[in-house]
């Protein structure tokens, strides 16, 4: 019986060694099934990861750089070198004005507000020629793209043969500057819609598709070469007539010149202006500067600009 009872313990003994070294070995393989699922689940992260983070990088900066690609495509009648201005006024007039403007600029808006009335009397009157060059300043301190899209519906107003309406509306209508609300093309859709005869299927083509954009783009870069002070920068034939802080310009300043040209006595000295004639400015009427060799990018304006 003793021997008989050993063994049937052994054979219990050596099942149960079997028993254990079988599942030691379902043990190792379902933890080196868990080693290979843990190692392929953190590659698929690691390329998941890198996919995310290479999407994003081809992405950044492509908002502000597609927004100036592309050919350049001035306006129609564009004029002057590289055709980079819009003329309004007639061809013919004695003298003429170049503005450096940006549609997001205060300053610019307290030009226009002061001296609007005079410049198109004058130009009525076939005294007076102006051509307007757009900027981007405003985009490039304060960040958005409503100076850019600003001057290209503008540029797109020109192609209709609406420039200088729409011109006077979009300053009517000027943000604050730290407002980007230009850089929405359904806000330059609704201001068209307060010139007669603009908004029409060409306009919102031009408008949506950014046309004129890299003509802006070049005009901003010749504003840049010229190293001119700031916006607006106004010179009445070629002559900067604006940044005189000793002898500010007036509206009826401006008038007396263009008028004195017009009579061949261009040269004769124009009467001082009473204190009381010169308008004032805006008092968020601060000139935007363009870089200089002083590094100086901002300063106070006197009638808008400085």
């Amino acid at each position: 019986m003793s021997e008989k009872n050993d063994g049937a313990n052994r054979e219990a003994k050596r099942s149960a060694r079997e028993r254990l070294a079988v599942e030691r070995e379902r043990q190792k393989s379902r933890e080196k099934r868990r080693r290979t699922l843990l190692v392929a689940s953190a590659v698929v992260g690691v390329l998941g990861l890198a996919t995310i983070v290479g999407v994003i990088a081809a992405n950044t900066g492509k908002g502000d750089k597609s927004a100036k690609e592309g050919p350049v495509v001035a306006p129609s009648g564009a004029t002057g070198k590289d055709a980079l201005a819009i003329r309004t006024g007639k061809d013919e007039a004695k003298s003429t004005l170049t503005v450096w403007e940006d549609f997001r600029c205060p300053a610019c808006k307290a030009f226009e507000d002061n001296y609007r009335t005079t410049i198109h009397d004058l130009e009525a009157k076939g005294l007076l020629k102006v051509d307007y060059h757009l900027v981007t300043l405003i985009d490039g301190n304060m960040g958005g793209s409503g100076s850019l899209k600003g001057a290209n519906a503008a540029a797109c107003a020109q192609d209709a043969g609406k420039f200088s309406a729409y011109h006077d509306v979009l300053f009517q209508n000027q943000p604050q500057e730290v407002d980007d609300a230009y850089g929405k093309n359904a806000r330059m859709l609704e201001l068209a819609g307060k010139v007669e005869g603009l908004d029409t299927p060409a306009f919102r083509s031009c408008v949506e598709d950014g046309t004129h954009n890299s003509w802006v783009a070049k005009s901003h870069e010749a504003f840049r070469a010229g190293k001119f002070r700031g916006t607006p920068s106004v010179l009445l034939d070629g002559k900067d007539i604006f940044s005189d802080q000793a002898n500010p310009l007036t509206p009826q300043k401006l008038k007396e010149q263009v008028e004195g040209a017009a009579k061949g006595a261009s040269g004769a000295p124009v009467a001082k202006a009473p204190a009381s004639a010169t308008p004032s400015a805006s008092p968020s009427a601060r000139a935007t500067r363009s870089p200089s060799k002083s590094g100086s990018t901002s300063g106070s304006a006197g009638a808008g600009q400085g």
